[in-house]
C-alpha cells in the first residue's frame, strides 16, 4: 500500500489526488499534472481504501478539488464496485483512465461522483485539459465514449424488434446480460463465471444477433424493457 501527500500550496491552484495500482503510473500521472501551471499534485495513493485513510488526515489546507483516478488493468473491477456501491463517500470530483470504455456504467459513474471518463491512452494535454475542466464544474468525455451516452430513441427500438424478433435467450446469456447491466467488463464476467474472455464474447455475439442489438448499452436496455435483467 502507498500513499504520500505534501501540504496545499494555496495560490488558488487545482489540487489533484493521484489513485493508481501502479507506482510507475503514479508517478508518470503526477508528473502530467505538474506539466501545467495551474496544477498541483497534493498527495496519492495505491487504492481507494488508502484514499479514504488519507483523506480524513488531510491538512485543512489540502482539500483537492480533482480525484485523477486511473483504473486500467486488473484494478478496474475492484475499483468499479467499490466506487460505485460506497456512494456516500464525499470524493472530489472524480477523472476516470480506463482501458476498457465499453465496459464503464455511465450513469453510475455520474451518480458516484466520475466528472471525466478517458481512455489510458489520453496525451498529457488531454488529462490536463480534463482536469482543468471538471474543476470548474464541467463534465468531460472522451469523443470515444458519446456514443455510449446516446440514447436509443423508442421508434429506433420498436424498428430494430420488428426487423429482427427478439429470440429467446439460454439461462447463461442472461446471466451474462445481468453482468453488463452491472457494468463488468469481459474480463470480470469471464472471472465471475469461471469462463474464458472467448466464451463470454461468444455469448455477447449471440446477445446481440438474438436481441437485434450492436452494443452493450443498446442490450442492456432491451433486456431491461424485457424483463430480463433489473438495474
Amino acid at each position: 500500500m502507498n500513499v504520500t501527500h505534501v501540504s496545499g500550496s494555496g495560490g488558488g491552484m487545482i489540487q489533484v489526488f493521484v489513485v493508481a495500482a501502479s507506482p510507475v503510473v503514479r508517478a508518470g500521472l503526477s508528473a502530467v499534472v505538474a506539466t501545467s501551471s495551474k496544477l498541483t499534485v497534493v498527495g496519492s495513493a495505491s487504492d481507494l481504501d488508502a484514499l479514504t485513510r488519507e483523506f480524513s488526515q488531510l491538512q485543512p489546507d489540502v482539500q483537492p478539488d480533482v480525484l485523477l483516478l486511473d483504473v486500467s488493468g486488473h484494478f478496474q473491477e475492484l475499483v468499479w464496485e467499490k466506487l460505485l456501491s460506497s456512494q456516500q463517500q464525499p470524493y472530489p470530483a472524480m477523472i476516470v483512465l480506463t482501458d476498457e470504455l465499453d465496459s464503464v456504467d455511465l450513469e453510475a459513474a455520474l451518480r458516484a461522483g466520475v466528472r471525466s471518463i478517458l481512455p489510458s491512452s489520453s496525451t498529457e494535454s488531454e488529462i490536463v485539459a480534463a482536469v482543468e475542466a471538471i474543476a470548474l464544474g464541467l463534465v468531460v468525455l472522451h469523443s470515444d465514449t458519446i456514443e455510449f451516452l446516446l440514447p436509443l430513441k423508442e421508434s429506433s427500438v420498436r424498428e430494430k424488434d420488428t426487423a429482427h424478433p427478439v429470440q429467446a435467450l439460454t439461462p447463461r446469456e442472461i446471466e451474462v446480460l445481468q453482468m453488463l447491466g452491472s457494468g463488468l467488463s469481459n474480463k470480470a464476467i469471464a472471472k465471475r463465471l469461471n469462463i474464458s474472455d472467448h466464451t463470454v464474447k461468444f455469448h455477447l455475439s449471440s446477445i446481440f444477433q438474438k436481441l437485434g442489438v450492436s452494443t452493450r448499452t443498446e442490450a442492456v436496455t432491451v433486456g431491461v424493457r424485457l424483463g430480463l435483467i433489473m438495474l
